[in-house]
């Protein structure tokens, strides 16, 4: 039987049967290629399993399984790998250029390499001469990490191979060239060639790859997703550029619990963690001010109290502004109208703007309620006291719905000073010793306790 040919698109990444002078799926002219078989083959054996079997799960061998976690020793980065690096995994760390990617791998393959784990640091965008600089700044000159600059893809794994790394890390992936694939570096073809060769060496070897990827506008790493389904594990490295600190979160994890964040702050000598991120992301909030709101959150498996802080005035505008830094616009959206049809509160004629303090990215629906607070106190121009946090979940009818983990926030909160907390009835929040509950059961009755109105 003939074999079936197979033509991708170097713009976008899709694949048909046939070649055309025209991408389907973008539009894009004259950018089919025929996909060209891959340099590295399947592993003959992975697990106990061998090429062209199957075994039943029970009769897997237990001594043929990887070996245990290696820890670097940087414990937010060990966190977030959920306890380890595990070797024969393939991680996909991607965050925006110049936001500290190469400082924190750099540091960690000196963490590794002086835990005994043999470590390759591959770079494709710096000189070999340009890496020892920076590591000189950052006082890892003696670490024992072996260098190689090159982003021929071939040659890197012809090293790979005969040095036999317990670690890997390329620096980045879009610098990789792979010269059986038809397009420049760093297009969604050559990237995904590039990463697959990677990963496959991973799974063959044993080896653990770390591979760095930058985001486009789109806040996507490389274009279209097609690399975060070939690796074990995607962390995306965060941070405002006008703050110091930067959040290491995790998105993907075979290994371990995803949404989990490290936290590091950027300092002249490199990063430096964080153990406490709720004192770093509290300080300097001085005394109560209308809008502001602590809520207390969780972050994989960490409670974590971030300040929200809102301002509502009056716009000259038809339109009124919704600005959000941190949070969701939509969620926003949902709760200004959860308020005007459940409490009769309108905001119409009123410019809004909500900011989560230090640059944090909330995603739970725990902070409706602290996100009302916060509008609400801005439009009553009414401080809550200062010891108090907040959380929730606001239904579309009005309801207030506990969340999970409540004892957790709780005694983060406790441990930070905090006396008293609104929390929707129900849930464990009950069994919290020492501070003093407020429990609304629905949004009108919030808005009547706290604010005096209903």
């Amino acid at each position: 039987m003939a074999k079936t040919k197979t033509f991708t698109c170097t713009a976008c990444g899709a694949t048909q049967s046939k070649w055309s002078g025209r991408c389907e799926a973008c539009g894009a002219w004259n950018t089919i290629r025929e996909k060209a078989p891959l340099t590295a083959g399947p592993p003959a054996k992975s697990l106990g399993t061998k090429r062209g079997s199957a075994l039943p799960l029970s009769d897997l061998q237990t001594q043929e399984a990887p070996p245990g976690r290696s820890r670097a020793g940087l414990d937010e980065l060990d966190r977030v790998l959920g306890g380890g690096l595990v070797p024969a995994s393939a991680i996909l760390v991607g965050g925006d250029p110049g936001i500290g990617k190469s400082t924190l791998l750099l540091q960690a393959a000196a963490a590794f390499a002086l835990g005994g784990l043999s470590t390759l640091y591959v770079t494709g965008e710096e000189a070999a001469a340009q890496l020892r600089m920076r590591a000189g700044r950052l006082g890892l000159q003696e670490a024992p990490v072996r260098i190689a600059a090159d982003t021929n893809l071939r040659d890197i794994l012809t090293t790979l191979e005969a040095e036999r790394p317990e670690l890997v890390i390329i620096d980045s992936i879009q610098t990789m060239w792979a010269d059986h694939v038809d397009s420049a570096p760093g297009s969604v073809a050559q990237v995904r060639a590039a990463a697959h060769e990677l990963t496959t060496f991973a799974k063959r070897r044993g080896a653990a790859v770390i591979m760095v990827g930058h985001v486009t506008k789109e806040g996507q790493i490389a274009g279209p997703r097609v690399v975060e389904h070939m690796v074990d594990t995607v962390l995306y490295f965060e941070g405002e550029r006008g703050h110091q600190f930067r959040i290491l979160r995790s998105v993907k994890n075979r290994f371990g619990p995803a949404d989990e964040i490290g936290v590091f702050e950027m300092t002249g000598a490199g990063l430096a963690e964080v153990p406490n991120p709720s004192e770093l992301f509290l300080l300097g909030r001085g005394d109560p001010a209308p809008g502001s709101v602590v809520f207390a959150g969780i972050e994989g498996t960490r409670p974590v109290l971030v300040e929200l802080q809102a301002l509502v005035a009056p716009t000259p505008q038809a339109q009124p502004r919704r600005a959000v830094v941190g949070w969701d616009g939509a969620r926003l959206a949902m709760v200004l109208a959860v308020l005007e049809a459940r409490c009769a509160i309108p905001f119409a004629g009123l410019d809004v703007y909500l900011n989560v303090a230090g640059g944090m990215k909330i995603a739970e629906p725990a902070a409706d309620l602290a996100v009302a607070a916060a509008l609400l106190s801005a439009r009553e121009d009414t401080a809550l006291p200062a010891e108090t946090v907040v959380f929730g979940e606001i239904s579309l009818s009005g309801a207030l719905r506990p969340v999970a983990q409540s004892e957790n926030r709780l005694k983060e909160a406790r441990k930070l000073g905090f006396t008293s907390a609104i929390t929707p009835a129900g849930g464990k929040a009950a069994q919290a010793s020492g501070m003093q509950l407020a429990r609304p059961g629905d949004l009108t009755a919030f808005v009547g306790e706290v604010f005096g109105a209903g």
